[in-house]
């Protein structure tokens, strides 16, 4: 996010210092909170300032509204410390690092199944936005070198996708001039829609985005049903519109708990898939992955080789410096869950997300908009919003410590308003039940209410009494 720099000229002092109350002498004075203090003070004493004002954050275990893992094993985060201080990007002075990176590149191309035919290819991200940002460049270039290969302009990109992608897609589209042209939703298909998608193709289309799990519903789109759509469109016009797929949360989730689900590069148009470690790939943030069906979809004038570490070493990301531990974390989790590991947890998660979803059901005041069976996640609407909405309902919840974000969907169906629950490791059967405990007492609650056109009167009744 942006932060801007205060005027210290017309805030409070009370609001420009930490007024502390430690038993400590070093604390009588206050601390500037938006300089640098003059002085140093003891390591304890900013320890403590630090971890209290972090209280005012939301408990990681009740944060419903994220897909980043929370949680990690003991030795995994023994590991992260271990690694705390290693570079990523320094190949040459830590080369087992840049090895156990090859090997993560290695195993998500194998269960991606890329064709031993080629050579794929792929890199570490920060997380999903840079990997995205990776992806579309290679598509972008392939796609210009086509065009001035056919003595055709290559000035107009554009990008096909669904209006509910992620946000990092606007940003690819609007930091590296790509026109986006966005599939709209309707108030009965909150994702990608094959022929409407196929309409808005042509000539200048580097790619179709495909969506592994919207973080609107959790719903997998039609990659399968796109790739064979797009097939023929290609056949009929000569076209070479390629597919990416944005794995960002299903492409840790679909392989072990949908393993005969057909979206990755067992599909001959996926040319790049994207994912995100640290969603269901269960590392601490941040850490993604990009992987490319094969070196011919990596253009080489991306690929930047530097010496000035030792050796050479081909790097193509946005980020240069960047911490090892997460890649770390990432191999540590590949070898210690395994396929078995990863399959177990990933349909506990569907076993708690389908749980959840029957209990809404049958107290018949709630719509489901999530699919069962393809992510975790429970996304659902009130029926009766007369005295009660989701907005309401989320922010009633977040006094118990939950937090369950309310959200319109997007467009063209944003009269829907919505509730989403992530189901993560580490949500367990017994907070399902209290979670639902809260919203099914809060939705009673509300029902002894007036009301929502007639609260006003009410509230008029109160105004003044303390």
């Amino acid at each position: 996010m942006l932060s801007k720099k205060v005027k210290l000229g017309i805030m409070p002092e009370s609001e420009r210092s930490h007024a502390l109350t430690y038993g400590s002498r070093f604390t009588a004075e206050a601390v500037p909170k938006y300089e640098i203090p003059d002085e140093s003070m003891p390591a304890n004493v900013a320890y403590q300032i630090v971890h209290d004002e972090l209280n005012l954050d939301g408990n990681p275990a009740l944060n419903l509204a994220s897909f980043v893992t929370t949680w990690m094993e003991p030795e995994a985060e023994k590991l992260m410390v271990e690694t705390l201080g290693k570079n990523y990007i320094d190949q040459d002075e830590y080369p087992q690092t840049t090895e156990i990176q090859n090997r993560c590149v290695n195993m998500l191309a194998h269960l991606y199944h890329a064709p031993e035919t080629h050579t794929a290819v792929g890199t570490g991200t920060v997380g999903s936005s840079e990997a995205i940002h990776l992806a579309g460049l290679a598509l972008k270039w392939n796609w210009r070198k086509r065009r001035r290969a056919e003595g055709k302009p290559a000035d107009k990109p554009n990008l096909v996708m669904g209006h509910n992608v992620q946000v990092c897609w606007e940003k690819f589209a609007r930091y590296f001039e790509v026109e986006p042209r966005y599939v709209p939703l309707s108030p009965i298909r909150y994702v990608l829609g094959v022929k409407e998608a196929l309409e808005m193709v042509d000539e200048n289309t580097i790619a179709v985005v495909g969506i592994l799990g919207s973080t609107y519903t959790g719903e997998y789109e039609p990659i399968e049903e796109l790739n064979d759509a797009l097939v023929s469109l290609n056949e009929k016009t000569g076209w070479d519109v390629p597919i990416h797929v944005d794995a960002a949360s299903g492409g840790f989730v679909a392989p072990f708990s949908s393993p005969n689900l057909q979206w990755d590069f067992r599909l001959p148009l996926i040319r790049s898939i994207n994912v995100s470690g640290h969603k269901y790939g269960l590392v601490h943030p941040g850490v993604g992955w990009v992987i490319w069906r094969s070196e011919a979809e990596l253009p080489e004038e991306l690929i930047f080789h530097v010496n000035y570490l030792g050796g050479d070493q081909p790097t193509f990301n946005l980020n240069f410096s960047r911490g090892a531990h997460q890649i770390i974390a990432q191999y540590y989790n590949l070898l210690r869950l395994g396929r078995e590991g990863y399959s177990r947890i990933m349909n506990n998660l569907q076993l708690n997300a389908r749980y959840i979803t029957e209990r809404l059901q049958e107290t018949g005041q709630f719509d489901m908009l999530s699919k069962q069976g393809e992510l975790p996640v429970v996304t659902f609407a009130l029926k009766d919003t007369g005295r009660l909405t989701v907005f309401d309902l989320s922010g009633q919840l977040r006094q118990r410590g939950w937090i369950v974000p309310a959200y319109t969907m997007a467009p063209n169906a944003q009269d829907i308003a919505v509730l989403r629950v992530v189901v993560r490791e580490g949500f367990s059967r017994d907070m399902a039940d209290m979670l639902l405990a809260d919203i099914f007492r809060i939705v009673a609650n509300s029902q002894k209410a007036p009301p929502a056109e007639s609260q006003p009167a009410a509230a008029e009744k109160t105004r003044g009494v303390c």
